[in-house]
């Protein structure tokens, strides 16, 4: 009997391409990846769907987290960004070599995937499949049965071991075809079919080019991207501002030695995180940001206590003024007009790894 690896994120169009192999009584196991980009993965869900679809099918799956390898690229994409910080191509590329290792190791005879022809504009193109496969050291060996129609016979169909004329031709950003195929497999429940990348995301996006262009980010740095209002004082100093109660947990539980905690005295309000190079105008300065966030932001004079993480140093008061809102947007990060768009591939607007 072949046997498939077949990248599953979870979404209906991985799904809807395992049912279509099935179907011909070929073996199928799966390979789920997650990073600290994947918009729903910030509880598990993502992770979660891949497992769900895996057991309601019968299909074995590993699931991978490629962070570290994947926040490299991100630094320096050889192939460039999609319209924000999204490094599709690399991406892919970076994807399908851990896959073919896998598939190797496994004993399978091919991949497959839920891509469609078209749907995503930088990495879904004929050209751009065709590259990602030869950097994987894959070519004639991805299968996408959505739209093999449109695409050259891979190995497997020209060995037999896949019945080409039940493969299909789907096309464009359309999503018609793969519902209406949906209901033909009775699958009913297909949540985050769009998987997600923060890095298509212009708020984060900005953030992560902000982080990228002023320092070696790390794992912590980009979760912390995701928390609070941020703020760039110079080169080597930021200021992270919690915005609520969850916020404010997220930042204790991500602050590390170096950093300095502020927060209001005696009344609620927010946690903020001074991370960098940190001097004692730097401190007053994230706390006229703490108490402009807090209820204390109509008085004139707010007390605000100062803590250096991991230090012995008892925590301090300070008095300050709250700071304007002229003064905020000074130091609030900006956006930017986006991240280098790769020369041999066009744009792109959304990410999916399946």
């Amino acid at each position: 009997m072949a046997k498939a690896l077949a990248l599953l994120s979870g979404g209906l169009d991985s799904t809807l391409a395992i049912r279509v192999i099935q179907k011909q009584g070929i073996e199928v196991i799966a390979l789920n990846f997650v990073t600290v980009f994947c918009r729903c993965t910030s509880h598990g869900s993502c992770k979660l769907e891949a497992v769900k679809v895996s057991e309601k099918f019968g299909i074995p799956i590993k699931v991978i987290n490629t962070t570290e390898r994947f926040l490299e690229l991100v630094k320096k994409p050889k192939y460039g960004y999609g319209k924000n910080m999204n490094p599709c191509i690399d991406c892919r590329i970076n994807i399908f070599r851990i896959a073919g290792e896998y598939m190797r190791e496994i004993g399978a005879d091919f991949i497959i995937t839920g891509e469609v022809l078209g749907q995503r504009p930088m990495s879904q193109r004929k050209e751009a499949m065709k590259l990602i496969d030869k950097e994987a050291n894959l070519t004639g060996l991805v299968l996408r049965p959505l739209c093999a129609k449109h695409m050259e016979p891979t190995i497997p169909e020209k060995m037999g071991l896949v019945d080409r004329e039940q493969l299909l031709q789907i096309r464009g950003r359309s999503r018609k075809n793969q519902i209406q195929l949906a209901d033909v497999f009775q699958i009913k429940d297909y949540p985050c079919s769009a998987g997600g990348c923060l890095l298509t995301d212009p708020e984060f996006a900005h953030r992560m080019r902000d982080l990228v262009d002023t320092c070696d980010a790390g794992l912590n740095d980009v979760n912390l991207l995701k928390v609070g209002r941020h703020f760039r004082l110079d080169s080597l100093t930021k200021i992270i501002v919690g915005r609520n109660e969850e916020d404010n947990t997220r930042l204790d539980s991500l602050s590390k030695e170096g950093d300095v905690q502020l927060s209001l005295v005696d009344m609620p309000g927010p946690l903020t995180i001074v991370r960098g190079e940190i001097t004692e105008d730097k401190i007053h300065t994230a706390a006229r940001l703490t108490a402009k966030y807090g209820k204390s932001h109509v008085l004139p004079i707010v007390k605000v206590s100062v803590k250096e993480i991991k230090n012995d140093v008892p925590a301090r008061v300070v008095e300050v003024t709250p700071m304007s809102q002229e003064e905020v947007d000074k130091f609030m990060i900006k956006k930017h007009s986006g991240g280098k768009t790769a020369d041999k591939i066009s744009m792109v607007t959304e990410h999916d790894i399946g």
